[in-house]
């Protein structure tokens, strides 16, 4: 029992740099008494003692704001960061060395007896918000992304994002550009007045991914087109002489502040009618 404490103590350390003492860590991390609580809940539920593990679990509920049910399974090095607002259901399993971050919903879709939670393979990490709803595997060191809603299986070492969850796939030809292509990718966006949401190759979004191929196959079309017009002035021809009408990006940003604008404007009317 001591040894299981030292670790839970010890992952405290690993993964939170704010920790500075033990003292610190065992009287001001409510994480880690909601985790010590439930291992106790969890020893009488499996004694039949239900109705006092349940008690205890909600002492423990009412003391952290991390509500555990005494029924699931809770591995080695498990740690709840902050931990406000975090369920966990009865048919739940953990593995070892798991993440959870404040706000963390791991429930059940179906009222039906039987498994109806997730598990949690080691070395998940589930971000704040997150709700992993129903009786599928989180794959080894899998990441669920804040706010996500996760109803699929995920994979093995798989990142997971958005509502509904959806598994980021790095794509390799993001991998493989040069300067020369990134500045051309970034040129074109200019000319478009847009912003690709300030999308990186180490955190790829897959709208901004979508928005960067488009741009892409605009990059290629218009080198195509240079290339046409060189044939033709080659020729004699003067059609390509003409410029093109450039885009007016002051229009789209005035789109933008209105469209941002309105949901300001409906705030302040719903206040002024209560």
């Amino acid at each position: 029992m001591f040894e299981g404490v030292r670790e839970d103590i010890a992952s405290v350390f690993h993964r939170d740099p704010a920790a500075r003492s033990k003292w610190e860590v065992l009287l001001c991390y409510p994480g880690l008494h909601a985790i010590w609580f439930h291992r106790l809940a969890h020893w009488l539920w499996l004694r039949d003692a239900r109705l006092l593990a349940r008690m205890l679990s909600n002492l423990g509920r009412w003391l952290t704001g991390i509500e555990i049910h005494p029924g699931a399974k809770v591995g080695r090095r498990f740690f709840i960061d902050h931990g406000m607002g975090v369920v966990i259901g009865e048919t739940a399993e953990i593995g070892d060395d798991v993440t959870l971050y404040q706000g963390v919903t791991l429930g059940g879709t179906s009222w039906n007896k039987g498994k109806r939670h997730p598990t949690l393979e080691d070395g998940v990490v589930v971000g704040a918000g997150a709700k992993v709803l129903g009786p599928f595997t989180v794959g080894r060191n899998a990441k669920v992304g804040s706010n996500a809603v996760v109803t699929k299986a995920v994979p093995e070492g798989a990142t997971v994002v958005g509502i509904p969850g959806r598994i980021i796939v790095r794509d390799e030809r993001d991998t493989k550009l040069d300067e020369a292509e990134c500045s051309k990718r970034q040129a074109m966006a200019e000319k478009m007045g847009f912003d690709a949401y300030g999308e990186t190759r180490d955190m790829p979004d897959p709208v901004a991914r979508a928005i960067s191929r488009m741009l892409d196959h605009m990059h290629a079309v218009d080198s195509r087109i240079e290339g046409m017009c060189e044939a033709l002035s080659e020729l004699g021809s003067d059609y390509c002489a003409r410029d093109l009408p450039k885009l007016d990006t002051e229009e789209f940003e005035a789109l933008i502040d209105e469209a941002d604008a309105r949901p300001n404007e409906a705030d302040g009317n719903a206040s002024t009618e209560r």
